[in-house]
């Protein structure tokens, strides 16, 4: 499909204004939600991305009705007739997503069973699903692994629990939010992820009707409720697409204001960006990002959970550290495959080298397991253009990133995974002055 494929003539600086939407990590969730209600429920500053896509679809075919608001960006969902969906329409529906395995406590709550797929996503480390089986059966469910996927069932009302995470997962502590709230009782989730998208879903399912405390030490507490409403709720917006537009100016020495980005969420990626040279201004409607001219500093990194320097920041930025000078050390704690893609970057020209051990910080879960979790980035590189394969959605953004910032032109394999999550990407693109094309672009001018 010559559509999947982008020419990316690089060499120019990215100058000019884009805007971001709701988070991909928070807009498929709170859409998740709605099925525990049993009213309509309004979500608003909804991005036109795959995965939004692909849950409106999954709702649909649970006897969901979604359908668009006045308002650009805006989805009304009415859960008031919930039905069982085909085995057959929900795999083919989910495809590479890894959002079904959410639907599972909603669907026992609303209907005592629930069909989960084999799961796909992004592939840059461990994301074990068995994990969130296991939360589902502290809570009274009852599960039989098939061939085709897993079902899920609810003998009787599922009860509260306590729940300790070996790792504050965001995915899982999803689960345990969106089947803890009309549980019976109270749960307690120690080591819960705190991400801003965690805490704008806890807003979601409070406006719903759900009692949720959220502690200072990580933990959560849900008191289990008989019944929630619908909500009307305006999603936060994505500091992962405003980072990586911001790492987009850095490396093509570019000037980029990301309408909608909130300083708030992005702190730690500010902080991290100065340090690395780069200059921002935030005003009342979003943050302005640019390269003031200058050598780019290199810096020690340490990817970390909220509210440390997030994982989703770390591939984008390891493009911009390639036009530091001097050695810049980073240290991937949160997916223990998320630096392969460094290996196209020093195709392109850059100087990057793997290690197996906790480089420049303190020693991680993945020290004495032998991946290579971190990297040393020597620069200022020259980047030269390159054939592309996309391996994953950041690491799909980043090799867009690294052909801007490249001499020649580059061939981008596989751009449909960045629709994941970057709403409107080509658009954006040659609204900042890129010259890319598609293969079929071509073909007309010719």
């Amino acid at each position: 499909m010559t559509d999947d494929v982008l020419l990316v003539h690089g060499g120019n600086p990215l100058e000019g204004e884009i805007r971001v939407r709701g988070a991909k990590n928070l807009v498929p969730k709170a859409m998740v939600a709605a099925l525990l209600g049993q009213g309509p429920s309004r979500l608003r500053n909804v991005p036109d991305i795959r995965d939004v896509k692909v849950v409106r679809g999954l709702l649909q075919l649970h006897g969901v009705t979604v359908r668009t608001g006045d308002e650009d960006g805006e989805l009304i969902l009415d859960p008031s007739h919930v039905e069982s969906a085909n085995v057959a329409d929900i795999d083919a529906h989910a495809g590479s997503s890894r959002i079904p395995i959410l639907f599972c406590g909603p669907l026992l709550h609303r209907l005592g069973h629930a069909f989960i797929p084999g799961l796909g996503g992004c592939d840059i480390g461990g994301r074990p699903v068995d994990f969130h089986f296991e939360v589902l059966r502290q809570f009274g469910a009852t599960i039989e692994k098939h061939p085709q996927g897993t079902y899920l069932v609810a003998p009787q009302r599922l009860r509260g629990t306590k729940i300790e995470l070996p790792y504050p997962s965001v995915g899982a502590t999803e689960q345990v939010l969106l089947t803890a709230v009309l549980a019976e009782g109270v749960t307690e989730l120690r080591n819960a992820a705190i991400e801003p998208e965690i805490v704008d879903l806890i807003c979601v399912l409070q406006k719903m009707g759900a009692i949720i405390t959220l502690g200072t030490d990580r933990t959560i507490l849900i008191t289990g409720v008989d019944e929630l409403g619908g909500y009307t709720h305006r999603a936060l917006p994505d500091r992962l697409e405003a980072a990586s537009w911001a790492c987009a100016a850095l490396a093509t020495k570019g000037d980029i204001y990301v309408r909608g980005a909130r300083q708030l969420e992005m702190m730690t990626f500010l902080n991290t960006f100065r340090k690395v040279g780069g200059a921002f201004e935030v005003d009342d409607e979003g943050i302005r990002f640019w390269h003031p001219g200058g050598e780019l500093k290199a810096i020690a990194l340490e990817t970390d959970v909220h509210p440390g320097f997030q994982t989703d920041w770390q591939q984008p930025l390891v493009v911009a550290l390639t036009q530091a000078t001097g050695l810049s050390i980073v240290h991937e704690t949160v997916y223990e495959s998320r630096l392969g893609f460094t290996g196209a970057l020093n195709q392109m020209g850059a100087h990057i080298q793997l290690y197996r051990e906790c480089l420049g910080g303190t020693p991680c879960r993945f020290g004495a397991r032998n991946f290579l979790h971190s990297a040393v980035v020597s620069g200022p590189s020259k980047l030269i253009g390159a054939e592309l394969v996309i391996p994953d959605l950041r690491g799909g953004f980043s090799y867009l990133i690294a052909a801007l910032a490249a001499e020649g032109t580059s061939t981008v394999h596989g751009i449909d995974l960045i629709n994941r999550g970057y709403e409107n990407f080509m658009e954006k693109l040659r609204d900042l002055g890129a010259h890319v094309e598609l293969p079929s672009e071509q073909l007309v001018d010719a």
